[in-house]
């Protein structure tokens, strides 16, 4: 069929259209689907740790390259710093895949601090990434997964990537938050960024750390929240002459330092700050962390059970996202008789900066919905409430407490008290133990649980058991706590601190021979600051077990589409739910 000349034009112009509509809008290619297209203007580099890009070499031969699939030869070299007698590789394949897809291997990195050599990556000398400034702005995203076994004293500060010369790192810090340190080109010092704990060695996380020519914000797995290094304007990253950059190390006095360890899946680096919508993984609705569910669960399984509640750490809350810690509260005053909250206990640090007159009031007025809902309470102080002028006393000293029944006194510092309330078949004791002040009040503390034989006791102070990996470490604070007033005081048979970030349990023996559980819970490196995050200890008398679990008010009551991947009403982690069995009757018959 011969066209006439009016249906050419017109073919010609629709050709036109589908060109200037390509230039315009063009098609995002997901990152582990893209085969190599050539040079990008917007793509700086783009690794795929898989085995379908190497460019040549293998890891057994140590002389393995991976590929840059962006097109602009900003190829990766191994780099061997083991000893010659090590005969395993730290760098290995491993079948964990972020999709899950079967026959894809990504690199698996193994190093401890303590070790010696290691293997990373770097670029070649002449890789046009390694002069590239950053002027416009950048995008950095790496997709990775940590250790199985993170341990801040092998693992803390392990750098995910870094440029030559010390210029800037991604590490990982020892509470497991994502480090951006950078050198920008506007300032004479370096600029930190921080993102929010990662909650577990189970998950991949993506991360994306933005720069708009004008601020930095990290992103874990789409969300960002209130952490931030500064309020001055910073672009660029500066060049060290002669450097290129390391994957899968940070770098001191011009070596390698702290190298990476754990799964390794992809890293690409654009030239300006990408909108979600381009980043090389996209969240789906729903997603939500391993350990976390938003579905309904009952915080009181019979109607004789009664809990005490224990609210870690607010500083953060207080400070930077305090509609959360008045949700808290509010969400307690009205609940506690429905629930059969018998206390409700803090942890303390009660604020984040003793100075700041505005936190200070932010935290009395909150707390005052307690006050006026009649829920009972106790309070600590801890190393953040301490100031000039005492404010911890002046907003939670005695003062605050004398018309409360249930308080019965504080020490001579005014930094302890005790309460008694009763729950159940018995009466509890709360010992509010100050981390501050611990040897000048622990001889009145003797003196209250002397005057107190028979009264179960739970001892509250900010500071007692820290967590290292997933192993719960004695403090030194804890040690002399624990020598002074729990081993031989039969009566105390729970600890509750908070301080270090991290969840954590341990039963220990005391000098009976019976079981004192201690129980840290701290989330304030968390999303949001803790995300109204509260740990309830529900009392079973008849089922002789005490239930344990982590819920947020305040995530529960946000409509679902403001939900984001950390958005949990429930952590559902083996420390952050659990019970454990204990026969009453036995446990508290402490005899003549």
């Amino acid at each position: 069929m011969r066209l006439d000349k009016k249906h050419l034009l017109f073919i010609t112009g629709l050709a036109g259209l589908m060109v200037l509509l390509w230039v315009l809008f063009p098609p995002v290619i997901s990152g582990r689907d893209m085969e190599e297209k050539g040079p990008s203007s917007a793509i700086a580099a783009h690794w795929i740790f898989s085995k379908d890009y190497i460019q040549s070499g293998t890891i057994t031969e140590k002389d393995l390259v991976m590929r840059d699939v962006s097109g602009n030869a900003n190829h990766l070299r191994l780099i061997n710093l083991e000893d010659s007698n090590q005969k395993i590789p730290s760098v290995r394949w491993s079948e964990e895949d972020y999709e899950q897809k079967d026959g894809v291997e990504t690199l698996q990195f193994h190093h401890k601090k303590s070790d010696a050599g290691g293997q990373y990556f770097q670029t070649d000398k002449d890789a046009p990434l390694n002069h590239n400034r950053f002027k416009n702005g950048y995008t950095i995203e790496v997709l990775f997964k940590l250790p199985k076994q993170f341990s801040p004293k092998d693992h803390g500060g392990m750098g995910i990537m870094s440029r030559g010369g010390g210029r800037s790192t991604l590490s990982v810090s020892d509470f497991k938050q994502v480090q951006w340190a950078s050198q920008p080109l506007n300032l004479q010092r370096s600029e930190t960024d921080w993102s929010l704990a990662l909650d577990s060695v189970e998950n991949w996380y993506h991360v994306a750390v933005v720069n708009d020519g004008k601020h930095s914000s990290i992103y874990i797995n789409g969300v960002a929240d209130f952490r931030h290094s500064t309020d001055a304007e910073i672009f660029g990253i500066d060049v060290a002459k002669g450097k290129g950059w390391n994957i899968g190390a940070s770098e001191k006095e011009n070596k390698a330092d702290a190298l990476f360890s754990g799964n390794l899946q992809e890293i690409r680096i654009a030239n300006r700050a990408l909108p979600q919508e381009e980043w090389l993984i996209q969240q789906k609705a729903g997603d939500h962390v391993q350990n976390g569910s938003n579905h309904y669960q009952s915080l009181r399984t019979k109607k004789k059970n009664y809990s005490f509640l224990f609210v870690p750490d607010p500083q953060k809350t207080v400070r930077s996202k305090p509609e959360i810690f008045k949700e808290q509260m509010r969400w307690i005053s009205k609940k506690y008789e429905k629930l059969n909250f018998a206390m409700t206990a803090f942890l303390g640090d009660m604020v984040d900066q003793s100075d700041s007159l505005e936190e200070w009031v932010h935290s009395s007025t909150s707390v005052g919905l307690l006050d006026q809902g009649k829920a009972p309470y106790v309070t600590i102080a801890g190393n953040h409430d301490y100031g000039k002028g005492n404010p911890y006393l002046k907003y939670y000293g005695s003062g605050r407490f004398k018309d409360k029944s249930y308080f019965k006194g504080a020490s001579p510092t005014g930094y302890s008290s005790y309460s008694i309330i009763k729950a159940g078949s018995y009466h509890y004791l709360f010992l509010s133990l100050d981390m501050e002040h611990m040897k000048e009040d622990i001889p009145w503390a003797k003196k209250v649980l002397k005057a107190h034989p028979k009264t179960p006791t739970i001892l509250l102070s900010h500071q007692i058991l820290n967590i290292e990996g997933d192993t719960p470490i004695e403090t030194e604070r804890g040690t002399l706590a624990w020598d002074e007033l729990v081993h031989p005081f039969n009566q105390v048979f729970m600890t509750v601190n908070g301080h270090h970030q991290g969840s954590t349990h341990r039963v220990k023996k005391n000098a009976a021979g019976n079981q004192v559980l201690q129980m840290l819970v701290d989330y304030q490196s968390s999303y949001h600051g803790g995300n109204g995050w509260m740990r309830f200890a529900e009392f079973d008398e008849s089922d002789k077990v005490i239930r344990f679990k982590t819920y947020s008010p305040w995530v529960d009551k946000l409509p679902r589409p403001q939900k984001t991947y950390f958005d949990v009403a429930y952590l559902t982690g083996e420390r952050d739910q659990f019970q454990i069995p204990f026969d009453f009757e036995e446990r508290f018959d402490f005899g003549q």
